[in-house]
């Protein structure tokens, strides 16, 4: 059961792929001649597809039925940004590619990669339709769609119980729209020992889930254009709070290293310890927690927004077709195939065929895909006998709908990288919040320009 946890967790980290820039034409100057209404035949390259634990493999077998005259020859191996641009200008192209999609424009932009409308339009799906409108965003470029999304793991704050009640802190008052309430929570949970952090209130994950904080408090990271934005006096806010957290808690350095600490996917982690009061964690988390739920209390707050309002941000992966594939339609239909909402009913069968196995508890599977994620709950997600992880994982559905884009830029990798630069600088003390967002955007804007100079 450790294993396929440890899958899952994989699964959602991909996120933290690091893509190479390189010059090349502007978007739908170089996207290559492609017909995707032709039938698909013939041997179809995927590469990036890695690891394929129940939930790919069943949808890896699905497009194979139903693509009977075409021979997929998968590289499981992982994404790499050199090997990919290497292979592009060596002519050794792939004709599917799985990455993260919050890259995907970087090699739109240098025209790397073809714009899919026709694509969606030859295999009958409508994109605003089938997926969640913030993870259509992710993708999208100078009103093109460039890849097939799958998969959106919302942020929301799981809460400890048995912290909260030694306290006196009540779930409520894990409201990040109120810094008042919220930091006097945090120091009641609060402990250390000779300044050393044994407990924190909340662990706000600052670099982690640093746009998650940006953005929820009223920032944006990029404008129409995907043109780098980080200095917008807007940003200010989201940062000011997490300094408010950490200097609280000992400060930034203290609490990373002890969140580094941490046993975050074994028998003694944050929670089973009490080592946390509270922290903010992608859907994924509830399936690492899942063996301890008879060791731990715990019920999941929504992250709230300036307003007051539940707030989530998009993340996840995509499939792309590059510039000179050699099989783009069944490229085409093969990434469908992958995503539709048939296939992820028998990734949901699948996944919880394996937890009636193991005995896990069954948190959903979040596909991108509103339509297929309300299916897959309504058969396969149970009440697991807990009422602390059935409302868990009801939170997590319902701040699912509140997605935001992070932001379509072709200087994605450089945004998020000079970012999390500043918000560490600023946690630190080492610039003010301003000097280190304007330090960034001058890094990231360097970078939209080298990107879009084609």
């Amino acid at each position: 059961m450790r294993k396929r946890i440890l899958g899952f967790a994989a699964m959602a980290a991909a996120s933290a792929i690091v893509l190479a820039g390189c010059s090349g034409g502007g978007a739908g100057e170089n996207g290559g001649d492609a017909d995707f209404d032709a039938e698909p035949t013939g041997t179809l390259n995927a590469w990036g597809f890695e690891n394929a634990d129940d939930v790919g493999q069943s949808r890896i077998d699905y497009a194979a039925e139903q693509l009977s005259d075409v021979e997929v020859d998968l590289d499981a191996t992982a994404f790499d940004a050199q090997k990919f641009t290497t292979r592009i200008a060596s002519g050794d192209v792939p004709d599917v590619v799985q990455m993260d999609r919050r890259y995907v424009t970087t090699y739109a932009a240098q025209g790397l990669i073809m714009p899919l409308d026709e694509c969606f339009a030859a295999q009958d799906v409508t994109p605003d339709e089938h997926w969640y409108p913030s993870v259509v965003d992710d993708v999208t470029y100078e009103d093109e769609i460039w890849a097939v999304p799958q998969f959106y793991q919302p942020p929301a704050i799981i809460v400890n119980k048995t912290v909260l009640a030694e306290a006196g802190v009540t779930p409520d008052q894990i409201d990040t729209s109120n810094p008042d309430v919220l930091l006097e929570a945090i120091g009641k949970m609060y402990q250390e020992s000779g300044g050393v952090p044994t407990r924190l209130g909340l662990d706000p994950v600052a670099t982690g889930q640093g746009p998650l904080w940006i953005l929820g408090m009223g920032g944006q990271l990029t404008d129409d254009q995907g043109a780098p934005t980080l200095d917008d006096e807007s940003n200010y806010a989201g940062i000011e709070l997490l300094k408010q957290i950490t200097d609280a808690q000992g400060g930034f350095a203290a609490v990373k290293s002890f969140t580094d600490s941490f046993d975050t996917f074994g028998d003694n982690n944050q929670y089973v310890a009490g080592q946390v009061g509270a922290q903010v964690n992608a859907q994924w988390y509830p399936n690492v927690l899942g063996p301890y739920a008879d060791q731990i209390d715990i019920e999941a707050v929504p992250f709230l927004d300036a307003d007051g309002e539940p707030f989530s941000v998009a993340s996840g992966t995509a499939f792309v077709v590059p510039v000179g594939a050699k099989n783009p339609a069944a490229g085409c239909a093969w990434m469908v195939n992958l995503t539709s909402d048939d296939a992820w009913m028998a990734a949901g069968e699948a996944r919880a065929q394996t937890l009636i196995d193991d005995g896990g508890l069954n948190t959903g599977l979040f596909t991108g895909s509103p339509a297929a994620d309300t299916a897959i709950r309504d058969k396969f997600v149970v009440e697991t006998g807990n009422a602390g992880f059935d409302q868990v994982i009801s939170t997590f559905y319902d701040v699912v709908e509140y997605g935001q884009s992070f932001g379509s830029s072709p200087a994605g990798q450089e945004i998020q990288n000079e970012l999390n630069n500043a918000i560490t600088a600023a946690l630190l003390g080492d610039k003010s919040v301003e000097e280190a967002l304007g330090d960034a955007q001058q890094a990231a804007m360097r970078a939209y320009d080298n990107a879009t100079a084609g």
